[in-house]
């Protein structure tokens, strides 16, 4: 696909739309603040575009897109750059489209239960806003306390609570969308049904900033749990951590959380936020489980079974936080894994994810094909949802190794996902880092599909290029 590359003209002419202020070129811009627009947390990627755009109303974005529609110019939308596909690097330099302006909570609607936002809103930020009027936002990545609403409506993002509550996309009503021609659509309708044509609500939402620019998004809410019990619970065996996922659910048990740890993940994180930890030398992992809900009794009644039910299994001593500061620690060990495993390595993070009653298979696969290809993985996740983050470190690996070597083990653990009825990424999406791998799980009909809908949304290809597919 050919581009137009950027002018000096285009460039007066974005300072039109937006004012000189926000627009931010390599040669006006001190280097570490340009650099970091080029960056994600995607291993140690960096792709600086031609220019950056701060646009603040929809009308602005309108603009923007008409002219990169009309000049053939690539335009990347961002968020906060917390992404680990590289979803958000403009690998075909061009405009970076930062949403950072784009911060506002319009509307918390207690009687409806829904809110109107902005996609630049830090997703903690929002959670925060309708918990002070007794609501519940349940969608929680490791990263929201910086992470954008864009971003996570971009991936259709999960995190702990997605095993109970589910994901972003269980959670859109509507939203507003700028098309790379620069018309301006809502998708839906702010009703919890909708069967009124295609959803191009959910066509939207994990589309990865391929087929338009979000600028608003009404989001519906549940009443606030008032209770939570938390256990850390330790496992001899990383297999009977794996298990014991399913036996729980299989007992009428629906934790809130989830969380699977291997004895490293946990170490090191511990170790990273200074946090001290006891871990036994027989321990190999850890299931965080977090209950939750409305009725105290209730949740130290499914406590009483969780704990009959782990009594099955051969585990050390259960650890159950008493105190909000205490189980605040724990959250906080298992949500700064990543930043510990960076901490000590550049690393590569895949974002697999089966069928819960397949993770001790899939976990046991990941370590016998790291043996055979001679690399270290660091393993945590979303076990509750079979979501497993396997991170593998660089360590003293090649650049050989690093950078071609590993392809073809990653392909053999995305096969096995997809043998057990998985896929290869359950919330940090395709981006950049994915797509090499995406026929493993989709057949090309598939992507026949997926890539008409984009020539009818995009047909200059303009929006995100080189992500996908």
């Amino acid at each position: 696909m050919t581009f137009t590359p950027l002018t000096a003209e285009l460039v007066v002419a974005f300072e039109g739309i937006v004012g000189p202020a926000h627009v931010l070129t390599a040669a006006r811009t001190e280097a570490l603040v340009y650099e970091a627009y080029g960056r994600d947390h995607t291993e140690d990627f960096l792709f600086p575009p031609d220019v950056v755009l701060r646009p603040g109303t929809v009308e602005e974005v309108s603009a923007i897109m008409r002219l990169c529609h009309e000049h053939h110019i690539p335009i990347t939308a961002r968020g906060a750059g917390t992404g680990l596909s590289g979803a958000a690097l403009p690998v075909h330099q061009g405009v970076l489209l930062s949403m950072e302006r784009f911060n506002k909570i319009l509307n918390i609607d207690e009687q409806s239960l829904q809110a109107t936002v902005e996609p630049g809103v830090v997703t903690e930020a929002f959670q925060n806003a309708v918990q002070e009027v007794g609501l519940f936002y349940p969608p929680d990545p490791a990263s929201k306390g910086s992470c954008f609403l864009g971003g996570n409506l971009s991936q259709s993002s999960g995190g702990p609570k997605a095993v109970k509550y589910g994901t972003t996309r269980d959670y859109v009503l509507n939203l507003e969308v700028v098309l790379p021609t620069g018309d301006v659509i809502w998708t839906g309708a702010n009703t919890l049904k909708y069967a009124t044509g295609y959803n191009l609500t959910q066509l939207m939402v994990g589309s990865e900033g391929t087929l338009g620019i979000i600028t608003k998004a009404v989001f519906r809410l549940l009443p606030y749990p008032q209770h939570n019990i938390l256990m850390l619970v330790p496992f001899r065996q990383e297999a009977q951590a794996a298990a014991a996922v399913s036996a729980v659910f299989r007992a009428g048990i629906i934790p809130s959380g989830m969380e699977f740890m291997e004895r490293e993940a946990i170490a090191w994180s511990s170790d990273y936020l200074k946090i001290p930890l006891t871990l036994p030398d027989d321990i190999t992992a850890h299931l965080l489980i977090e209950l939750d809900g409305q009725d105290l009794d209730q949740l130290y009644k499914e406590a009483e079974k969780v704990y009959e039910v782990l009594e099955t299994y051969d585990v050390g001593e259960i650890l159950l936080a008493d105190t909000a500061a205490q189980k605040d620690d724990l959250w906080r060990i298992r949500r700064n894994i990543g930043n510990s495993v960076r901490y000590n390595s550049v690393y590569k993070e895949e974002d697999t994810v089966v069928p819960r009653a397949e993770l001790p298979t899939l976990l046991k696969g990941v370590k016998e094909i790291g043996a055979r290809y001679g690399f270290k993985s660091v393993c945590y996740g979303h076990a509750g949802d079979g979501n497993l983050h396997v991170n593998i470190i660089r360590g003293d690996l090649s650049e050989e190794q690093w950078t071609t070597g590993l392809r073809a083990p990653i392909s053999e653990i995305f096969a096995l996902c997809v043998r057990l009825g998985g896929t290869i990424s359950g919330e940090h999406g395709i981006g950049l880092v994915q797509k090499p791998y995406l026929h493993i799980a989709l057949k090309e009909a598939n992507l026949n599909l997926m890539r008409g809908i984009k020539q009818v949304f995009d047909p200059h290809g303009i929006l995100n290029p080189g992500k996908i597919f």
